[in-house]
Parts: structure tokens; C-alpha cells; sequence
């Protein structure tokens, strides 16, 4: 399982050395890049929940690949 947990800066390196003490945890910092991304997935599925809801109007595809 794969979790993430958001700790005050102050508090990060005593956090890191605990879960490096616990045998069967594997823990890493985020980069920056890794932190936009996940940040930008969640938005990206919270807006796919209001879409099925019909609380948010889609955009056609077309729009999406003349963005680009």
C-alpha cells in the first residue's frame, strides 16, 4: 500500500528517521515535481467526480487536442 503523508517541515526529519527505523516501511521525500503531479491528479478526478455528477460540463475532446 502506497500512502502519503503531509508533515510540517520542522517535523520532517523525525518522521523520515522513524519510518526508516520501521523494517517493512519504504519511505522517500516527494520532489517538488512529484508533489505538482499529485496535486494535479487529484484535481483532475475530483473534477471527473462533478462531471458524472452533472455538477461540472465536460469538454469535448476536440477542444482538449486543439490545446495542444
Amino acid at each position: 500500500m502506497k500512502v502519503i503523508i503531509d508533515v510540517k517541515d520542522s517535523k520532517a526529519a523525525f518522521v523520515m528517521e522513524l519510518l526508516s527505523n520501521l523494517s517493512f516501511v519504504k519511505a522517500r521525500p516527494l520532489s517538488d515535481e512529484d508533489i505538482i503531479l499529485v496535486d494535479e491528479i487529484k484535481e483532475a478526478v475530483e473534477d471527473l467526480k462533478l462531471i458524472r455528477k452533472g455538477k461540472l460540463e465536460a469538454s469535448p475532446a476536440r477542444d482538449l487536442i486543439d490545446e495542444l
